[in-house]
């Protein structure tokens, strides 16, 4: 029988034991901000925003830029979002951009109220909705892309100074872009959800917008790079159909209309299970929302619903390794789909990931993966260890989230950010002197991209925190969109 003294003494180690546990979640919980990860994401927004700024435009280095956008078409194409570290205009990716941000209200809506930001959200929707409109100036025409992306990128100039080309391009019933019209049918239409309650007139107009470019796209098959080829050089589209579904089924979520069912449930293409979810390939958001109506018992469990819901899952299953062919990770546990800006694809899967762990979470449902079970916790699990990581939680100790955290990527390969504000210095810096007194500098940009996800780190962690790194330096509006919803949902 063990002493007294021996007793007292192990009893004190094991309360010692348990307040180190405590403390260590604690410590977990507070670890991560991911509050102020949420609102620095909605803050990057405002600094690529283009055209006349508000008067309520926190990102002070900014100015006015690309006031006479349309112009050469005779309409006016003044607003939207610029696409990376340059100054174009990007319909494509815009687009998408929209739609992700557009869910992210769609589902957590609650959730970015609590913490305040839902405002912040959907000013950062309607300003990029706002173009879009604009850019359907005809029930078949939509303008897709603003500014040359050859001439933009030979430059390193300001937005509020840049002397490139401002050419405006179209597609048009002649011309046809089922793609981008798609995509613009998606955002509008997911858009109209996220106003519904807040600005049912709005909410309306851009529903009317979101069924006649869904008309459109659906009437006038091609894709849009063959009728815009500058387009393409950047952002080409590898097919049209998984745009089309992805509009039907943001119609349906708005509208009820039984029409946009029967044209998902009928087109006869579910995808097969993807490798990624992306501004190019939507089967995957398309599957999840697929199977969230299987889930609602809105379809039936069986036949193309079933293998919607099925190749859905199975993204899922690779993404937590768990599948037949699973995606790579780095030894450091992030998720690595290629080596150019790899952490677009990890936020958008992070996305699916999260929402379906509330859709399954509310059926007490649960996947049957090839390598077992996954219930609706370990979705939330493998998202959180992706943003985590993505925030700081890696061998490097960098957030890949611009000022974020004590330690991030200065050199940002970005035009604006690594220019002086031209509130600070107005006399314009030219398309070489750009190149040769700020992007060859060695030094932290002058302004801080507060909010931007970088491309991210190489397949074994590693990052080069230099401006002429594209591939892992440049940060691009569809790669935070995603994040906004499961920051809200981490917060």
């Amino acid at each position: 029988m063990a002493s007294s003294s021996s007793s007292s003494s192990s009893s004190i180690v094991g309360m010692l034991v348990g307040l180190g546990v405590v403390l260590a979640h604690i410590h977990g919980c507070l670890g991560v901000d991911y509050k102020g990860a949420l609102t620095k994401s909605l803050l990057y927004y405002e600094a690529q925003r283009s055209g006349k700024l508000p008067r309520n435009q926190r990102v002070q280095w900014r100015g006015d830029s690309g006031l006479h956008d349309g112009k050469d078409a005779g309409i006016d194409l003044v607003g939207g979002y610029y696409d990376a570290g340059d100054n174009v205009k990007f319909g494509f990716p815009m687009a998408f951009t929209l739609t992700m941000l557009s869910w992210s209200v769609v589902e957590y809506k609650a959730q970015l109220g609590a913490k305040h930001e839902l405002q912040n959200a959907l000013t950062a929707i309607k300003w990029g909705t706002d173009y879009l409109l604009k850019a359907h100036t005809e029930p078949n025409v939509m303008y897709c892309e603003v500014g040359d992306g050859d001439s933009d990128h030979s430059c390193w100039m300001r937005p509020e100074d840049m002397t490139t080309p401002r050419t405006s391009f179209r597609i048009d019933s002649q011309h046809p872009g089922s793609d981008l019209a798609g995509e613009s049918a998606a955002a509008l239409a997911a858009a109209s959800v996220a106003f519904k309650s807040s600005n049912p007139a709005y909410s309306n107009t851009l529903l009317r917008h979101a069924k006649q470019l869904f008309d459109f796209a659906r009437n006038n098959q091609g894709l849009y790079q063959n009728s815009v080829p500058v387009a393409g050089k950047f952002y080409s589209s590898s097919g049209f159909q998984d745009e089309l579904l992805w509009a039907s089924a943001w119609l349906y979520h708005a509208t009820g209309d039984q029409t946009y069912l029967n044209y998902l449930g009928g087109s006869g293409n579910t995808g097969g299970t993807r490798t990624m979810f992306s501004w190019d390939d939507k089967f995957a958001g398309v599957q999840i929302l697929a199977a969230k109506l299987v889930l609602d018992g809105k379809v039936q469990a069986s036949g193309l619903w079933s293998d919607f819901k099925s190749q859905g899952e199975q993204f899922l299953c690779s993404c937590l390794q768990k599948g037949n062919n699973n995606v790579k990770k780095s030894p450091g546990g992030l998720l690595h789909f290629g080596d150019w800006n790899n952490l677009q694809y990890v936020t958008t899967a992070t996305f699916l990931a999260t929402v379906y762990s509330d859709y399954l979470a509310a059926k007490h449902a649960s996947i049957q993966c090839v390598g077992g079970v996954v219930q609706p916790s370990d979705l939330i699990a493998f998202a959180k260890s992706q943003v985590d990581y993505i925030l700081g939680s890696n061998r490097n100790r960098m957030s890949y989230m611009v000022g974020f955290g004590s330690k991030y990527p200065t050199q940002v390969h970005h035009r604006g950010a690594s220019i002086v504000s031209i509130n600070t210095n107005p006399n314009p810096v030219s398309c070489q002197d750009g190149f040769n007194l700020w992007f060859y500098k060695n030094a932290p940009n002058p302004n801080v991209l507060t909010g931007a996800v970088v491309g991210g780190p190489d397949a074994n962690d590693g990052y080069s925190d230099q401006r002429s790194n594209y591939n892992m330096a440049e940060p691009a509006i569809a790669n935070t969109a995603p994040l906004v919803g499961v920051l809200a949902k981490l917060a």
